[in-house]
């Protein structure tokens, strides 16, 4: 049987945003790992991990991680929610970000969710397209060792550099 496109259904979202995007002040992503959800965790929850692929520096004290990002941008946000190989939630940038974690269906790899919320609307483009870059680096790191960053100020987000 062809299949069919629900072209009515897609048509009818895309006047209000996209299918995925369609809540305001949220951004939802998902992303396949090969490596099993104890791993991709491990890169969420360990300073070690995150400056692998998401800050360069990202430092915890009693709960709080101290993000330094590319161009000098820095945050604290406290950890909310450290369940080891289900879910990792943290404040950053005033946003709640949430990971959460599943095991694929072949019991090998994971599927990923991230939930950012508290977006202030102006900003949910771009905000949008720097999950892209953020869960692509770390999908990078984790499943591959590869550090896709530039690591030079004068080659970031900032200056329109697709790098985080």
């Amino acid at each position: 049987m062809p299949q069919t496109h629900p072209t009515t259904e897609a048509a009818s979202v895309r006047t209000h945003g996209t299918v995925f995007q369609a809540d305001p002040g949220t951004i939802r992503w998902r992303l396949h790992f090969r490596s099993p959800p104890e791993m991709v965790h491990r890169m969420l929850a360990s300073a070690d991990g995150r400056r692998r692929y998401w800050a360069e520096s990202a430092e915890e004290h009693d709960g709080t991680i101290h993000f330094v990002v590319p161009g000098g941008l820095e945050c604290d946000g406290r950890v909310l929610e450290n369940l080891p190989g289900r879910r990792f939630t943290a404040e950053y940038f005033g946003w709640t970000v949430r990971f959460d974690l599943e095991p694929d269906d072949a019991g090998t790899g994971t599927d990923l969710t991230m939930t950012c919320t508290n977006l202030p609307e102006a900003d949910r483009m771009e905000i949008t397209a720097g999950w892209v870059s953020v869960l692509m680096a770390m999908k990078a790191a984790v499943d591959h060792g590869i550090d896709l960053r530039n690591h030079d100020p004068a080659r970031s987000w900032w200056q329109g550099y697709a790098d985080n």
